[in-house]
């Protein structure tokens, strides 16, 4: 990516100048060459710095993101023929600001919040991008939002999901995703409705997290539900982010003889803790993953088999498009492009730079402030959006208001709507088969 600041207006400016030289000399020519390259000259771009794991234990992810973000500047840049009900559909840049162009500049955080922090301030102060998308990382989202905070820089968070990101007070800070007190209120809603629905009956439960913002959070609040609600927790185990064994972790789990396991992973611990879990033979009736890690292509693709049956909370299916023709028709898009399915992680990154490109258009402007009050303004329908969800609307906090989740289950290798069970595709498959009793 160019990190030049003015050529396209530099170069314009030596154009008109030769052009009213040449008037002088050549007449009515001249002044029709000036009005032709005029017309033809190059919409502004705005730029909007990125800022994902594209190295690392996440890059997987990190690589589904940035293709999400490619597909989507495309779309607004250059149009989506036979999708009309997505906005920007039409191509030709943003129409309030006579054609402007998305361009993305993309960092690299590496999973390290120290990085993410460095590198949002590089975008801001050397590219001076006028908002900011990413982190993925929860950690890594607290230290680069509280850069753009200082900076008054709006950060458009897509996908994280620790609660404490909108407990800060922050002004200019917008988060689409749902966060895990709705997630985890989700779990215990469908231990609730299996046993009144289906008769399973589910007392003892474990937990299983990385130990950094993401993880830690959500076991808190796992951890208060469950003994709110009366349910036995046997054990609770946290492990370092990067580890490269869980040997231990899971001899702890074992020997709790949990029903159910709550994990908060990402990818690569995610892998590593299934390989574990198989290795010292160990399945609960039941894991109930967190997203992240549990919802990479790459998760299927490195388990196979060995990932059927696993619950994982999630925000978007592809089974999901009988009720919204949009998932179908954007996410053959982006398989066209990049050879796999949209994920929970990638239809929310996708929709973050949609919803950050509205309000850049309804803000008419590129000034930071002006981008803020649209983001605060906005109010977003769910039928224009490819997420299962009523819409996008920002409460106080930055909190979009209007987002929801659901649970998937892994069948066949697919990802597949099991609750709410009013909109679930297939029925849920409880408890998991043993690993020595599957095909």
């Amino acid at each position: 990516m160019t990190t030049e600041r003015f050529p396209k207006f530099f170069k314009f400016a030596l154009t008109t100048v030769g052009l009213s030289l040449s008037m002088g000399l050549a007449g009515s020519a001249g002044a029709q060459t000036q009005m032709q390259t005029q017309a033809q000259a190059p919409s502004a771009e705005i730029k909007i710095g990125v800022v994902y794991p594209l190295t690392g234990a996440a890059a997987s992810s990190g690589a589904e993101m940035r293709a999400a973000l490619e597909l989507a500047a495309d779309i607004i840049n250059n149009g989506a023929k036979g999708i009309p009900n997505l906005p920007f559909s039409a191509g030709g840049g943003l129409p309030n600001l006579k054609g402007a162009k998305i361009k993305l500049v993309f960092a690299d955080h590496q999973g390290n919040p120290q990085t993410g922090a460095s590198e949002t301030e590089r975008l801001i102060s050397q590219e001076k991008v006028v908002a900011m998308v990413g982190a993925y990382n929860s950690n890594v989202t607290a230290t680069a939002s509280q850069v753009a905070e200082r900076s008054k820089i709006p950060f458009l968070n897509p996908e994280s999901s620790s609660p404490s990101l909108t407990a800060r007070s922050f002004k200019w800070f917008f988060r689409v995703t749902p966060h895990e007190e709705l997630f985890v209120q989700s779990f215990f809603e469908f231990l609730k409705e299996m046993k009144e629905k289906k008769g399973v009956a589910v007392q003892r439960i474990a937990l299983m997290n990385e130990n950094t913002l993401f993880g830690n959070d959500t076991t808190k609040l796992e951890s208060k539900l469950a003994n709110d609600l009366g349910y036995k927790l046997v054990s609770s185990v946290a492990y370092p982010a990067k580890s490269t064994q869980l040997t231990s972790e899971v001899q702890t789990l074992k020997a709790s003889a949990p029903q159910v396991v709550m994990q908060a992973s990402y990818l690569g611990d995610a892998l590593l803790a299934m390989k574990t879990y198989k290795e010292l033979g160990f399945l609960p009736d039941m894991i109930m993953a967190n997203g992240a890690g549990f919802s990479d292509t790459e998760f299927i693709k490195t388990l196979g088999k060995d990932a059927d049956f696993i619950i994982s909370r999630d925000i978007w299916a592809l089974d999901m498009a009988a009720q919204n023709p949009l998932i179908k028709q954007v996410n053959d898009l982006f398989r066209s492009r990049n050879k796999i399915d949209f994920t929970g992680n990638s239809s929310r990154t996708f929709t973050g730079l949609m919803v950050l490109a509205d309000a850049i258009n309804r803000a008419g402007s590129t000034e930071p402030e002006a981008i803020r009050k649209a983001l605060v303004e906005t109010n977003i329908p769910g039928n224009k959006l490819i997420m299962p969800w009523k819409g996008v609307k920002f409460d106080e906090t930055g909190q979009n208001v209007n987002g929801s989740g659901i649970l998937v289950q892994i069948i066949d290798g697919k990802y597949t709507t099991i609750w709410p069970f009013n909109v679930a595709t297939k029925d849920v498959v409880w408890p998991m088969p043993k690993w020595d009793q599957r095909k």
